[in-house]
């Protein structure tokens, strides 16, 4: 396994100035915005698209520093019921996929989408309960008429340019289980993976280990984002899980998001790198750092030193004992 991180927390710097305090916190990989929700600012990808000399300059700074792209990420919505925004998330996963292929990268990271509720809504909507049936119209119209079609085409790109897509299991899109996940794949094809990202899952009641065993057996985890979630089982009897709070409100919020053990503790975080190894899964580890109450600095060097005491790097001996 790669330590790495992704570098939206940089965005404050230049591509040049990123890759310097990446590589001085001894990483050795980054997962690279390319627009939408990670912005844009290490890589301008019509310009990567349109020079093969500004792709081998790009990445002999990166080689110049010991680091690789784990991922191209492209966090948007492309079905969703704005038209210029399902536009403009399209475009911009088209684009990434083609230079993720010419450029070696074997991910492409984003989420799934989510749509109106039928062909005459304005809005977008994510229904999570069967009832009033009107939220299964919904999600049958969205799953039959928006996601799989969608996504399935899509598959069909990234198979050509040899590429993965690893989805993000967020709330608030359609797909955010293991369930929607290996239904989505199941509809779409294969090259249509997760990017596995526990603090998502947490705050859903699901167990990371549970999760990458489901996900696993089906080799069906592309990538992984560490995260932690900090679960407030007071502020939960308050506002439930669902919780509309600003991320902001973190003393009344049910969940939070923090940086790796301090949501959870260090057994439960070697728990899930083990369950990773054991399931297939031998790639990056991606911190993701939005931990409200921390610097930057100090949250990612947390991170750092907790998954560097966790982390399986070599292979394993043979079984001598055994």
């Amino acid at each position: 396994m790669k330590l790495g991180v992704f570098t939206p927390l940089f965005n404050n710097l230049n591509f040049d100035e990123m890759i310097e305090v990446v590589a001085k916190k001894g990483l050795e990989a980054v997962e690279i915005g390319t627009g939408g929700s990670p912005g844009d600012a290490h890589l301008d990808i019509d310009k990567l698209l349109a020079s093969s000399d500004a792709r081998k300059e790009y990445l002999h700074k990166l080689d110049d520093k010991g680091l690789v792209i784990s991922a191209l990420s492209a966090h948007h919505n492309p079905i969703s019921a704005k038209k210029e925004v399902a536009q403009a998330g399209d475009e911009l996963l088209r684009k990434t996929i083609k230079l993720a292929s010419l450029m070696n990268v074997p991910v492409v990271n984003g989420f799934s989408g989510v749509s109106a509720a039928s062909p005459t809504d304005t809005e977008n909507n994510w229904p999570v309960l069967p009832w009033p049936t009107n939220y299964s119209d919904s999600y049958n119209y969205q799953w039959e008429n928006k996601l799989i079609p969608y996504w399935k085409d899509i598959n069909t790109e990234a198979e050509a340019a040899g590429v993965k897509i690893g989805i993000e299991l967020h709330g608030g899109f359609l797909a955010h289980t293991p369930y929607t996940m290996l239904k989505l794949r199941d509809g779409a094809g294969k090259a249509i993976g997760c990017n596995l990202d526990p603090s998502h899952l947490w705050w859903q009641g699901i167990d990371p280990v549970a999760a990458i065993k489901i996900l696993g057996k089906e080799n069906a985890i592309h990538h992984f984002h560490a995260k932690d979630t900090y679960l407030d089982q007071d502020n939960i009897n308050m506002h439930g899980l669902t919780d509309m709070q600003p991320y902001s409100d973190v003393a009344t919020r049910s969940w939070t998001f923090r940086s790796v053990g301090c949501g959870h503790d260090v057994k439960v975080w070697s728990d899930i790198v083990s369950a990773l190894r054991i399931y297939g899964y031998d790639y990056v580890l991606s911190i993701e750092h939005e931990d409200p109450i921390m610097s930057i600095d100090e949250g990612l060097n947390r991170a750092i030193t907790n998954l560097r005491s966790v982390m399986i790097k070599d292979m394993p001996a043979d079984m001598w004992w055994a």
